[in-house]
C-alpha cells in the first residue's frame, strides 16, 4: 500500500499579496496567511488601514508590510508586484480581494461610468495583478492565485448588474487561467462569499440582515470575514496542490437553498 506523504499547510518562505486588505475579508486573510508563515504585502487604496493591519500582524511576531495600491491603476499594480517580490525574495501567492459595490439601475444616466468602474476594479484589476506577478509565480515552489468573486456571480440581485457581471467574469477568468497555467503548476481558484459582515454590508440595518439571512441562507445568519478567509488561506497551502479551477461558495448555504 502506498504510504501517505507528508503534506503541509505551512507557508514558510512564501511571499503573498492581498489586495483590499485594510479591512474585512482582506484583513482576515492577511492575518491568517501571516500566521501560516507567509510574508504578507497588505495592500489597499489608503495607507492608514493597511498600516494598522501590519501592526496587528507584527504584534504576533509575524512578517507583513504595507503598500498603497489602487487596483484601478495599472502602473501601481506593476510597481507593487515588483517591489513585493524584491522585498520578500518571493512572490508565490496572489489574493485578488479588492472590491466595490453599488446599486444602480441600468437605465440611470450615469450607468456607463458605474459599469466602467466596477469592471475596472473587480475584474480588469485581477488579471492585471496576475499578469504582473506571473514571472515570479512561475519560479515559485507552490504558486497560488485565489480570486474573490461573489454569489452575485452565480445568481443576481436587481440593481447590481455591473457588480454581477464583473463577478461572473472573475469566475470565468479563474476557470480559464486554471487551465492555461496548470502546466506551470500554478493553481487558480475562486471564492464566492455570500452575505458577510464587512464594510460593504455595514450600512444594512441589523433587522434587515436577520430577515435576509433567515430567508435565504441554510445557516440563518451572516458570515464573518474570518470564515471566508479560512477557505482562502486553505487554498494557498502546499497541501492544496491538486485543487484548481474550483469555484467555492462560502455562503452559509445560500446557493443550496431553494426555500
Amino acid at each position: 500500500m502506498r504510504p501517505i506523504p507528508a503534506i503541509s499547510a505551512r507557508l514558510d518562505g512564501a511571499g503573498a499579496i492581498v489586495t483590499g486588505a485594510g479591512s474585512g475579508m482582506g484583513r482576515a486573510t492577511a492575518i491568517l496567511l501571516a500566521r501560516a508563515g507567509a510574508s504578507v504585502a497588505v495592500t489597499d487604496v489608503r495607507l492608514e488601514p493597511v498600516q494598522a493591519v501590519v501592526e496587528e500582524i507584527a504584534s504576533e511576531g509575524l512578517r507583513a508590510s504595507a503598500w498603497t495600491l489602487d487596483v484601478a491603476d495599472p502602473a501601481q499594480i506593476n510597481s507593487v508586484a515588483q517591489e513585493v517580490a524584491a522585498s520578500f525574495g518571493d512572490l508565490s501567492i496572489i489574493v485578488n480581494n479588492a472590491g466595490i459595490s453599488a446599486n444602480l439601475p441600468i437605465d440611470d444616466p450615469s450607468y456607463d461610468d458605474h459599469w466602467d468602474r466596477h469592471i475596472s476594479v473587480l475584474l480588469t484589476a485581477q488579471q492585471r495583478l496576475i499578469r504582473a506577478a506571473l514571472p515570479h509565480l512561475r519560479r515559485a515552489a507552490n504558486p497560488r492565485i485565489v480570486n474573490i468573486a461573489s454569489t452575485e456571480g452565480l445568481g443576481a440581485t436587481a440593481g447590481f448588474s455591473a457588480y454581477s457581471a464583473a463577478k461572473a467574469g472573475v469566475i470565468g477568468l479563474t476557470r480559464s487561467l486554471a487551465v492555461e497555467l496548470g502546466n506551470s503548476g500554478i493553481t487558480v481558484n475562486c471564492i464566492c462569499p455570500g452575505p458577510v459582515e464587512t464594510g460593504m454590508t455595514q450600512a444594512i440595518p441589523g433587522e434587515a440582515k436577520q430577515t435576509y439571512a433567515a430567508r435565504r441562507t441554510a445557516l440563518r445568519r451572516y458570515g464573518l470575514p474570518e470564515e471566508v478567509a479560512f477557505m482562502t488561506a486553505s487554498l494557498c497551502a502546499p497541501a492544496a496542490s491538486f485543487v484548481t479551477g474550483a469555484i467555492i461558495p462560502v455562503d452559509g448555504g445560500l446557493m443550496a437553498r431553494n426555500a
